[in-house]
């Protein structure tokens, strides 16, 4: 008996144990759980702690997730997150020198730079309040038509000063954002980029043996910008809502044109710093899907070329453009485009030709060099009541920057010829501010000429253009021009 007793204690305690340590297997696994989602709650509060509210602009990260990329950017339903970078003092500082620099006209306002400055020391608290409820609401732009050299007109729409500072410091945060994005044969309005790289990189496909181009004009580009397209497309690439509720306030805030107010339904108006990038973002589209058929173009701004071997490969282009830029609702104006052979085109003033060895070479296009003569004719006209130093003076800064945009040009024959005949038209100029044969004379001698051909000049003073191509060459030369101050192209 007493051993079947303990037996007996002996088999009960064995139960209970196996029951102790089932019970302590059971506490410690839901020891574990509890454990677990007490971890899962800290992070999600962590997690809502972390994400950007009014004063933060960093981007949401989504680690382990099955679903699409997110955009560059994305915030609260506040939308607040971006813009406060926008409106840090730093980049507002540096906007505000960057339009003080610009110069501009003022806009419906009425007011220039300085008079802005002082509203703005006691309002800006106000708008930047309201820039970040959501409550901003931007001026109408006002128009103005500038005369074109074809003789059409190009519509800008100057936004008013403090416009302008948003619309900058809202640049300075979204283009670095947005232009790593942007194809890598867009070149137009983008930092450590210019129209003369893209020449250079059309120059080198018409140099590898691609003398057919797709040349497309978009019709008034900026004009017929579909604000849903183009806010859609914005949206995908930064998914903030402040910034897509700005950028669409400036797109909608309508046209001040003679006093009458009109809504802007479709069209980014040149003129503010914000047009540019919204245009990438845009035609970006296209780049990217030439890219993906391996095609050599070039864009800059709405102005793309497209380079082929043959005519029919070109109209398969031509036709795949018309398809993409009819998904964006953009006009392609059909009198202007053409699948045509590069030496009969230009490219941002450029045209090409062939030297000696089968060098491809670039030179200022033919419609180009009309437009620069019709320029220097208007700045040299014998009439206006100028002085010698007043035309000499808006010459140069006419001449200069136009010597810089095209020096890429390897037509020094040409060069020589401009210099030539702008310094004839100045001669004329100056010989009729002589007044009288009598003073032509004393001023020819004074300056070295022989009195045979002084008297000449005086005696046929009323023939000006053809005394100063002749008989005024050696007493008003190249030393008399450097003096005047005349500019030279070469």
């Amino acid at each position: 008996m007493p051993e079947r007793a303990t037996v007996i204690d002996r088999s009960e305690k064995s139960a209970e144990a196996v029951v102790a340590r089932r019970g302590e297997r059971r506490a410690k696994r839901e020891g574990v759980e509890s454990g677990m989602a007490m971890r899962r709650a800290m992070r999600q509060m962590s997690a809502k702690a972390e994400r950007p509210g009014k004063g933060q602009g960093e981007a949401l990260s989504a680690p382990d997730s099955d679903e699409a990329p997110r955009p560059l950017h994305e915030a609260e339903d506040t939308g607040a997150g971006l813009l406060s970078v926008v409106l840090a003092r730093e980049n507002m500082q540096q906007a505000w020198k960057r339009v003080r620099s610009n110069k501009g006209a003022a806009g419906i306002d009425g007011l220039g730079i300085d008079e802005t400055a002082q509203r703005l020391m006691w309002e800006w608290p106000a708008i930047r309040e309201q820039l970040l409820q959501g409550t901003y609401r931007p001026q109408p732009v006002r128009r103005v038509m500038i005369p074109k050299p074809d003789g059409g007109q190009r519509e800008l729409g100057i936004p008013t000063v403090t416009d302008r500072l948003i619309q900058q410091a809202l640049l300075q945060v979204l283009q670095p954002l947005l232009d790593p994005t942007f194809s890598q044969h867009s070149y137009g309005f983008r930092p450590g980029r210019s129209a003369h790289m893209a020449v250079h990189a059309a120059q080198a496909y018409v140099q590898s043996g691609r003398r057919v181009v797709v040349d497309v004009d978009l019709e008034k580009f900026f004009d017929r910008v579909h604000h849903d397209i183009l806010i859609d497309r914005l949206r995908k690439r930064v998914a903030d809502a402040g910034v897509i509720r700005l950028v669409r306030a400036y797109l909608t805030s309508g046209i001040m044109d003679g006093g009458v107010f009109q809504e802007r339904e479709q069209g980014t108006p040149q003129g503010g710093p914000l047009s540019p990038l919204l245009a990438n973002v845009l035609l970006d589209e296209v780049d990217k899907q030439l890219e993906r058929r391996g095609h050599a173009f070039v864009r800059y701004a709405d102005d793309a070329n497209v380079y082929v071997r043959s005519r029919r490969a070109g109209q398969r282009v031509m036709a795949l453009l018309l398809k993409l830029y009819g998904r964006l609702r953009l006009m392609v104006n059909q009198a202007k485009s053409a699948v045509a052979s590069v030496f009969q085109r230009k490219f941002l003033g450029y045209s090409f030709w062939v030297a000696p060895g089968g060098k491809i070479k670039r030179r200022v296009a033919t419609k180009a060099m009309a437009t620069f003569k019709q320029r220097v004719r208007q700045l040299t006209r014998r009439s206006g009541g100028r002085s010698l130093e007043q035309v000499t003076e808006r010459l140069r800064s006419y001449v200069l920057g136009w010597k810089a945009y095209f020096r890429l040009a390897d037509t020094p024959k040409v060069w020589k010829e401009l210099d030539q005949w702008m310094r004839h038209r100045m001669r004329a100029i100056q010989l009729k501010q002589w007044r009288r044969g009598r003073t032509a004379y004393r001023e020819l001698l004074a300056r070295g000429a022989s009195p045979d051909v002084a008297c000449m000049v005086a005696g046929n003073y009323r023939r000006l253009w053809r005394n100063s191509g002749q008989a005024l060459n050696a007493a008003l030369d190249l030393s008399w021009a450097d003096q005047v101050g005349i500019p030279r192209l070469c």
